[in-house]
């Protein structure tokens, strides 16, 4: 839960930031009315702000009892809160609506208040009114909580003060109370779609992939609102290698490219007998010293440099950051080694790209566990990389019949009730050189709190496999 912020120390005053947010907005303390959707981290991150300003607002959430509310209510007693339904009469009042991710702009209620007239700000909106220290911006389908947090190592082993967060940890609006020397900020697709104001001093979309196709209309329309990430006139960074976001390139604007697989300003190349991390023609560090397993995170680290080197910071050190680099939680996490087989964790791996992407990284064929809440994505799109890759498929939660469709049997593929029945059965299936891999192309939410519920389940699982009894493992038949 949030604590009751400190003054904020943004380095732009009070009166610059009411200044820039009536001229960017309409928005004015003596007569705006705004109303904030939504009552989780986001939600209460804008409330202490407009609090702090002194703007007038209220905030609305669906739900009969949003989990952080009555700690809220200990916060700020005095703010009305309107729960269990989108009651139109507070809609109708609202000047401004400010919506957080999680909330479809489709919902009726704010459909019906942007025709009325309603406005629609952002918390980066916000943010990006507040700050003069530069923000770098990094959006894409999957490796944006990689490369974020990969940055943030590189820019605080220089010395810097960095803000970091976003969609990743800390809300944008709370980084605030740092005063830092840069910002480096994860946006989704959810956070780009609102948000207008934002400037970046250099930004990035990684990659596009299917994802998130039950809120955008399709795959076009997902990758305009990520291409909105570039809105201004900072340095682009662009992956060489997916042409949906070369495709994006503004040949007006200072960019730096990178790719895996051809010549690039950072790509991969061999001095001598050793694959290197390159800045053109300059090796910054042999692969083998990136202590992260897949060649997606030599596209990370590539992207990361590249980030870095637009803000100015030292390649050496940004280097060094990258060697003591060990990764995040539940993203290609290696659990344990159990009786010569390897246990990987990647649970954030929540669509289709992401598990490609793991999955390619593997030189050896793996048994995968997938599964969960497709959110509308064509799960054909997995078919190849499984084929390849793929010695067998462990399918559970709410979409395993759409991909165990469109796998049509080119591989064995055996189901699964729940995590600890997946993991015995991958045990099963497992032999002494290879791996397991969670890595589920789906939400989690079908049948887990979040991606890391689902991961520590995992982990759960996998760790209780060296209690076993001498039956492990067992056997298993596809279905």
């Amino acid at each position: 839960m949030n604590k009751v912020h400190a003054p904020m120390h943004s380095s732009k005053s009070k009166t610059a930031i009411t200044a820039l947010l009536k001229k960017n907005f309409a928005l004015d303390p003596e007569t705006s009315k705004i109303l904030v959707v939504g009552l989780g981290n986001t939600g209460i991150s804008v409330a202490h702000y407009l609090q702090g300003l002194g703007f007038k607002f209220a905030i609305i959430d669906s739900r009969a009892k949003p989990p952080m509310m009555d700690e809220f209510f200990e916060q700020m007693p005095d703010t009305p809160v309107f729960t269990g339904g989108f009651d139109e009469a507070a809609f109708k009042v609202a000047t401004h609506l400010v919506v957080s991710p999680g909330v479809s702009l489709n919902e009726q209620s704010i459909m019906k208040a942007i025709a009325n007239g309603s406005k629609i700000v952002s918390d980066i909106d916000l943010f990006a009114c507040s700050v003069n220290a530069p923000i770098v911006a990094i959006s894409g389908s999957n490796g944006k909580s990689t490369v974020t947090t990969m940055l943030g190592e590189m820019a605080k082993a220089t010395g810097m003060k960095v803000g970091v967060g976003g969609n990743l940890g800390t809300p944008a609006l709370d980084l605030l109370e740092l005063d830092a020397q840069l910002y480096v900020l994860e946006l989704s697709s959810f956070q780009l779609e609102r948000t207008s104001a934002l400037n970046a001093a250099a930004a990035t979309v990684l990659n596009v992939s299917a994802d998130h196709l039950d809120r955008h209309v399709d795959l076009v329309e997902y990758a305009r609102e990520k291409q909105r990430v570039f809105r201004g006139d900072g340095i682009m960074v662009i992956n060489a290698d997916d042409p949906v976001v070369s495709a994006m390139q503004d040949d007006s604007r200072k960019a730096y490219t990178f790719s895996i697989n051809k010549t690039a300003d950072f790509h991969l190349d061999y001095q001598g007998e050793t694959e290197c991390l390159m800045h053109n023609k300059t090796c910054l560090m042999p692969l083998a010293e990136l202590p992260l397993e897949g060649r997606h995170n030599a596209a990370n680290a590539l992207a990361a440099l590249a980030l870095g080197v637009a803000m100015g910071l030292d390649e050496r050190i940004m280097c060094e950051a990258l060697r003591r680099f060990k990764g995040l939680s539940h993203r290609m996490q290696r659990v344990a080694e159990i009786r010569g087989v390897t246990w990987v964790n990647d649970s954030k791996a929540t669509n289709i790209g992401a598990c490609v992407a793991a999955l390619q990284g593997y030189a050896r064929k793996v048994i995968l566990i997938a599964g969960g809440d497709a959110k509308g994505a064509d799960m054909n799109e997995l078919t190849p990389a499984i084929k390849e890759k793929a010695k067998s498929v462990v399918l559970m939660g709410k979409d395993a019949g759409l991909i165990k469709q469109a796998l049509d049997g080119c591989v064995p593929v055996y189901s699964a009730d729940n995590m600890a029945q997946a993991v015995q059965i991958a045990a099963g299936l497992a032999d002494a050189g290879e791996s397991v891999l969670l890595s589920p192309a789906c939400a989690s939410l079908d049948q887990y709190k979040n991606y890391q519920d689902r991961g520590e389940k995992f982990t759960k699982a996998v760790l209780a496999l060296v209690d076993r009894s001498s039956s492990y493992p067992p056997s298993v038949a596809a279905v």
